[in-house]
């Protein structure tokens, strides 16, 4: 029973104050509409100058991270060519020195050195083999 007087006294309420809401509204429900309509097309237009300026703001970005990336892919694929060229010079010096061990002619000091440039190139070639 409880439920039901509460039910209707909300209601009754409702009923009053929308009622009131009618009779003291500054403006017709023609015009708030019209109103409600220019305000949503107002915060349209806004929203899609925001959204251009977005938009063209990343496509900016985009295009400088792309020519980034290529410059980074460009350097590293010139230091790997270096890499590559040095290892390439370093092997034919250890294929050298294996002839002259091999034959007898070659003293100590000339050895470690070139054990330790191959060791140095083995060392930076394996750097780059390592990022892929």
């Amino acid at each position: 029973m409880k439920k039901k007087v509460v039910a209707a006294g909300g209601a009754v309420l409702l009923a009053a104050g929308y009622l009131a809401g009618i009779l003291t509204a500054p403006k017709s429900g023609k015009e708030t509409r019209k109103d409600i309509a220019s305000a949503a097309g107002k915060a349209r237009i806004e929203a899609e100058k925001r959204l251009k300026k977005i938009h063209s703001e990343l496509s900016s970005m985009i295009s400088d991270a792309e020519a980034r990336s290529k410059q980074l892919r460009d350097k590293a694929k010139t230091e790997l060519d270096d890499a590559i060229a040095k290892a390439k010079v370093a092997k034919e010096k250890a294929r050298e020195i294996l002839s002259a061990l091999h034959d007898g002619d070659i003293d100590d000091p000339n050895l470690e050195a070139a054990i330790a440039e191959v060791k140095l190139a083995k060392k930076n070639l394996l750097t780059y083999l390592k990022k892929k």
